[in-house]
């Protein structure tokens, strides 16, 4: 028997059902679980203790970067699969909201009919390019997706009646968005309702799957499921995700230009990602902080420092140390010394994804 889904279908199936596909095991994640929510009660109490501009820009920039990265995660670390166009779905969706707003006002009904475009936009794009893309391997298919990247890069640059090209424009944004105490409490809230829309994602029976197509692809397939299927359904949820990202930091910036679409914000998703621990979403937010809080202060500190002032390959001599003394990542060193143990409950799932029938049920915990 083929199983072309390894549990409930439809919706039931992506997101899975508390108490099911792993979520007992959930409950064991005592210190892993409650550590995520101290550290959203503290950025939700920063206000009370804040109140720089420059400190809100910040921070809403490492979380919508971080939510940028999650979504990449979706791909590399959970799946296995490497994309050097991911940079498409963040220019898409700030494209789409900075357009619809630009030509039709800043009311909350126009934000809105904005989010629903990126998302049916992003969902169309990923269906096509996964469809032409995702039957080929490795640095084949990282190759096709940079080559889409570009395609729609140059397409920004070149339809300049719509976009104006590499200078970009501004557009205006919901006046409660421009206070930023409560656009900082927004994002906050974004970052944190996508993480357990994700989370449960990857814990459903689906994202059971991803991880044992992730470990190994021929075994996944020769148990029944459709690889290239469920390949398509990581890379749809991970487009998705990145689009609304995109709009979050189209809003932030309140103007948009090309270089929403440079190949460079692909390569930082996988810098992030890698920095904070692949597989694991949360990493994705760490790597987000450490680089953007690295980056700021560095760039500011060569204003009065010369020796500084090529802080660029300061920050990737910091890269390099990571990697080689953190191969795991930041979350993922942590979790080697046994952080709680809940922590061995994506292994476990995974054995469980290999070792269960074809068309048997999909047990087991999620890495995060």
């Amino acid at each position: 028997m083929r199983a072309e889904w390894p549990g409930p279908s439809g919706w039931r199936g992506l997101l899975g059902r508390p108490g099911h596909y792993g979520w007992q095991e959930a409950k064991g994640l005592s210190l892993a679980s409650g550590l995520p929510w101290l550290v959203v009660l503290i950025l939700a109490a920063l206000p009370l203790l804040i109140s720089s501009y420059a400190v809100f820009n910040l921070m809403d920039q490492i979380l919508i970067l971080g939510v940028f990265a999650m979504s990449y995660d979706i791909l590399l670390g959970y799946t296995g699969i490497v994309s050097f166009g991911h940079v498409l779905f963040f220019g898409t969706g700030a494209y789409t909201v900075a357009i619809i707003l630009k030509h039709t006002g800043p009311g909350l009904g126009f934000l809105l009919l904005a989010v629903f475009g990126t998302v049916l936009i992003s969902l169309v794009i990923s269906l096509v390019i996964g469809y032409l893309s995702l039957r080929v391997k490795d640095v084949y298919y990282a190759m096709i997706t940079l080559a889409f990247a570009e395609l729609f890069a140059i397409i920004a640059e070149k339809w300049r009646a719509v976009t104006n090209g590499s200078d970009g424009f501004s557009f205006s944004i919901p006046h409660f968005l421009e206070d930023p105490t409560l656009f900082y409490y927004l994002i906050l809230v974004f970052a944190v309702l996508t993480v357990i829309l994700v989370r449960r994602f990857i814990h459903s029976p689906t994202g059971r799957v991803l991880l044992s197509i992730r470990e190994n692809e021929k075994r996944a397939e020769f148990l029944g499921y459709n690889v290239i299927r469920f390949k398509l359904i990581s890379t749809l949820v991970a487009g998705v995700v990145a689009g609304l990202a995109g709009i979050a930091w189209a809003l932030q910036q309140a103007f948009v230009s090309t270089g929403v679409m440079a190949t460079d914000k692909t390569i930082d998703a996988l810098l992030m990602t890698t920095i904070g621990g692949t597989g694991t979403l949360y990493g994705a937010f760490i790597g987000s902080g450490l680089t953007n809080f690295a980056s700021d202060r560095l760039s500011s500190l060569a204003e009065h420092y010369p020796l500084l002032q090529r802080w660029h390959l300061i920050f990737g001599l910091l890269y390099i140390l990571i990697v080689l003394f953190f191969p795991g990542g930041i979350l993922g060193f942590f979790r080697g010394k046994r952080w709680g143990r809940g922590h061995g409950a994506a292994e476990r799932g995974y054995r469980r994804v290999k070792g269960e029938r074809a068309d048997g049920p999909v047990n087991g915990g999620g890495k995060d």
